[in-house]
């Protein structure tokens, strides 16, 4: 039987880290890298058999991720989000598989929960994310900060079961959460030497709100579509709202 370990990266997830850890009872290690939560998070997984913790302070998501991957034991490695639940019929698929492997690693298509409702369309219909990877094939891109991508020296598979992504229960903390990402975007955008105009300030805000809710369907969600749809169109002008600021920030400092 091929070992396997779980790993997460955590910051203030006492509410979900219990439904993980017994999500993550196939798995024969759990590595969990967190980033100085001042909640329960740690308190309620150290003394798990199972758990390794490491504390480290955040600088991205590619990054903390990285790091995760390198202190795990072995070569067979699953690593979902706290927000993800794990059904059984996938936790045996992903046994089965890496005891027979055909590929490197393998994408999970994930169930889209907002405030507990399931949304269908949104964008999210088509919604995956690779989780379950040999270590010595895969990576996460260094130049992703976040929306982080994994880079597999091999081919890639898909596993049939999915997960449920239990998002968030109101639009206010989905909204934080999207704008955590567009600083982190942001900076990715300013290391690349873009420069901000009206395109990306109106015209790109725009189309992401058509994209997500009428080319992509959350209208048929309802008004629980139209908020994804339009929480994701702010997200975008606050995107180039940071990387404005960082470069009149940048400039000033210069000038001084």
């Amino acid at each position: 039987m091929q070992k396997i370990s779980a790993l997460l990266i955590t910051y203030n997830e006492e509410k979900n880290i219990k439904r993980f850890l017994e999500d993550s009872a196939y798995a024969d290690e759990i590595i969990i890298v967190d980033s100085n939560s001042t909640d329960k998070t740690v308190e309620l997984a150290k003394d798990h058999p199972k758990v390794k913790i490491f504390k480290r302070d955040f600088v991205n998501f590619t990054d903390q991720k990285n790091f995760a991957i390198s202190q795990a034991s072995h070569e067979w490695i699953s690593f979902f989000d706290a927000d993800e639940h794990i059904p059984d019929d996938l936790k045996c698929e992903i046994i089965n598989t890496i005891n027979n492997p055909k590929y490197q690693a393998y994408y999970v298509s994930r169930k889209f929960f907002f405030k507990n409702k399931r949304i269908y369309y949104s964008g999210m219909q088509n919604d995956k994310a690779i989780r379950v990877f040999r270590k010595s094939k895969c990576i996460y891109k260094s130049n992703r900060l976040v929306h982080e991508l994994i880079e597999c020296d091999g081919e890639v598979g898909k596993l049939t079961h999915k997960l449920d992504h239990y998002t968030y229960s109101s639009a206010e903390e989905y909204r934080r959460k999207l704008t955590s990402y567009s600083k982190l975007r942001a900076k990715e955008l300013y290391e690349r030497n873009l420069k901000p105009n009206f395109f990306h300030f109106r015209i790109k805000p725009f189309y992401r709100f058509i994209n997500h809710y009428i080319i992509r369907l959350g209208i048929l969600d309802g008004k629980e579509g139209y908020m994804i749809s339009k929480l994701h169109a702010e997200s975008v002008h606050k995107r180039y709202v940071f990387l404005n600021e960082i470069y009149q920030e940048n400039s000033s400092q210069l000038i001084n």
